[in-house]
């Protein structure tokens, strides 16, 4: 077990280090407001050169800084979260390829690496989902896999497009062609592979069922890597989105996944599932802010909310290995009293998400609602954005409700501890970085604060609808006052709200069942039909009545002889009165 706690540890020093590195890197590159464009010429043959090229400004060395960071730690939470694993060496190789392939995707500005990072995630998000090896981490593994290649296919297609051009470098063509029609396609392949990766509806059905990868995968893909690559995608993009139809559709299917997500999690009871649709939903408000044009609160939302979520599922890691793998929420109660330490960090991690005042989700969240309010949107978007954020604050108070307080629900031989001083160190080190990280990324990002000039009843609106969401977070949660279900006499609508509007069964048993019935359908009427009767069967019937009557002919029989002899002889003279 030794080596095996040294193999962690190293990993762990060796990417914090980097880390650290590429984050003061990035402050010169912010000061001082330097692009390095790095050409690697891997092979050169006559005429030919495949040269690999690289992009290093701020923003991919920050985005690299965090993902290392946030990789670094759950890489030492899995040396205790993993430890009764007997292939712990395989696993953090897995999520080591899998940080590999997000680097590579971060710092290219060319379509072909970037697809060599893109189906890297996606191929070892499939190994990491399928890790456990039970028929349900199965069924997720394939769904994530499929959904994430209708994405890959975009890409293929952006790719061929990109031959009307002299290269694959899409960054220097962005400026330049923004308005023709053939930027137009590659921006709607882009953003279409942007939408599978980052879940946003129709594809919003993977998010949840790749829950069935162990926790520490789940911090780390939900936090700062599989699903926020279609987002950075489109910040890189972004020149794109300004054409009208584009920017306006995205802003519609963003708003519409952050509100289902919101709608979801307040009706469900996994622990791990309400903070993957918390995930979903904060997909949907960054790609819905990106779509009007701020590619930079984008980005800033999306350093935020790294942070915290990766947190909030540290957190929820410890819970369930200290619950013996028990995830149900109506389960739990009363945690606060026995894992205080955790349920503090849970605490922080999730007002953080709420948007309370001066945590690191404040700055980003309220400078985001504040722009919303600032611009010129439709009131269906303004509300689906207030009332998405009311939503959030909603889940987040139910979950508390439902977990930390109350009375402890579980079975009494549950052993509950915060002893467990590797996951500890994690958890109190995201604590730090989602107290004080939005602030410190709002200094180094806006170097110029923008002054925004607000109504009195509009400036304070975000905090009002926090707060109706967190009373009705108490209300839905509080029991005594429900005797009676009266969540019963919606049926309808609660199982409609809860399933994430039929996605999952559309995304599955919707997209191939017709098929397998026209299959069947076809093999029955073809295979084993017509084609059966016409074909195989009817020719094995002719040759053996034609075997049978040879057989006749050859039983020696001198009555059928002559008769034959006489025929011919018949036929013979009739040939030869024809000629003649």
């Amino acid at each position: 077990m030794n080596s095996l706690v040294n193999y962690c540890k190293t990993s762990f020093y060796f990417l914090i280090f980097i880390s650290i590195s590429l984050f003061l890197l990035s402050m010169k590159f912010i000061l001082k407001d330097l692009v390095y464009f790095i050409e690697w010429e891997v092979l050169s043959l006559q005429s030919m050169s495949i040269v690999m090229t690289f992009l290093f400004d701020w923003m991919s060395l920050m985005f690299m800084s965090f993902v290392l960071l946030i990789s670094s730690l759950v890489i030492f939470y899995s040396n205790q979260y993993m430890e009764e694993d007997y292939n712990i060496n395989r696993f953090i190789l897995l999520v080591l390829m899998f940080v590999m392939s997000m680097m590579l995707l971060i710092i290219s500005p060319n379509l072909i690496s970037i697809l060599l990072g893109w189906d890297g995630l996606g191929l070892v998000s499939y190994c990491l989902v399928i890790y456990f090896q039970n028929v349900k981490s199965y069924n997720a593994g394939m769904l994530t896999a499929l959904s994430n290649r209708v994405g890959d296919v975009a890409l293929l297609l952006a790719i061929a497009w990109m031959l009307n051009y002299g290269s694959w470098n899409y960054i220097f063509y962005l400026d330049m062609l923004s308005t023709k029609f053939e930027m137009m396609i590659i921006g709607a392949l882009v953003m279409l592979a942007a939408m599978t990766k980052s879940a946003q509806i129709p594809f919003s059905s993977w998010l949840p069922a790749a829950m069935a990868a162990p926790t520490p995968v789940s911090a780390l893909v939900h936090s700062s890597t599989l699903v926020t690559a279609g987002v950075y995608l489109l910040i890189r993009f972004n020149v794109l989105l300004t054409d009208l139809w584009m920017g306006q559709f995205l802003l519609l299917v963003s708003g519409l996944t952050m509100f289902m997500a919101g709608l979801g999690a307040n009706f469900e009871f996994d622990l791990k599932k309400i903070i993957a649709l918390s995930t979903l939903s904060q997909l949907g408000l960054m790609m819905s802010i990106l779509s009007m044009g701020f590619y930079k609160l984008a980005f800033f939302h999306l350093l935020t909310h790294a942070l915290f979520k990766a947190l909030l599922f540290m957190c929820a890691g410890s819970i369930i290995h200290n619950m013996k793998n028990s995830q149900d929420i109506r389960m739990m109660g009363s945690l606060n009293m026995s894992m205080p330490l955790t349920c503090s960090c849970f605490n922080i991690a999730n007002l953080a998400l709420c948007g309370m005042p001066f945590l690191a989700g404040f700055y980003s969240k309220d400078l985001i609602l504040e722009m919303v309010m600032l611009s010129y949107v439709n009131s269906f978007s303004f509300f689906l954005f207030f009332f998405s954020t009311g939503l959030t604050v909603c889940y987040s108070f139910r979950l508390v409700y439902y977990s930390m307080t109350g009375e402890f629900n579980s079975s009494s031989l549950h052993p509950l501890n915060d002893k467990s001083m590797i996951m500890l160190f994690s958890i109190f080190f995201l604590m730090i970085m989602a107290i004080i990280g939005g602030s410190m990324l709002s200094w180094l990002m806006f170097l110029n604060p923008s002054m925004i000039c607000l109504p009195f009843d509009m400036k304070i609106l975000t905090l009002i609808v926090c707060l109706l969401g967190g009373s009705m977070g108490y209300l839905l949660t509080n029991v005594k006052l429900f005797f009676i279900n009266k969540g019963l006499y919606y049926y309808n609508f609660i199982y409609f709200a809860g399933s994430m509007w039929f996605m999952p069964v559309l995304s599955t048993v919707g997209i191939i069942n017709y098929p397998l019935k026209l299959g069947l359908y076809s093999f029955k009427s073809f295979d084993q039909g017509w084609s059966e009767f016409f074909g195989g069967q009817m020719l094995y019937n002719q040759l053996k009545n034609y075997s049978l009557y040879l057989q006749e002919f050859q039983n020696n029989s001198l009555k059928i002889y002559l008769l034959s002899y006489m025929l011919w002889f018949i036929i013979l003279l009739m040939m030869i009165s024809f000629i003649n």
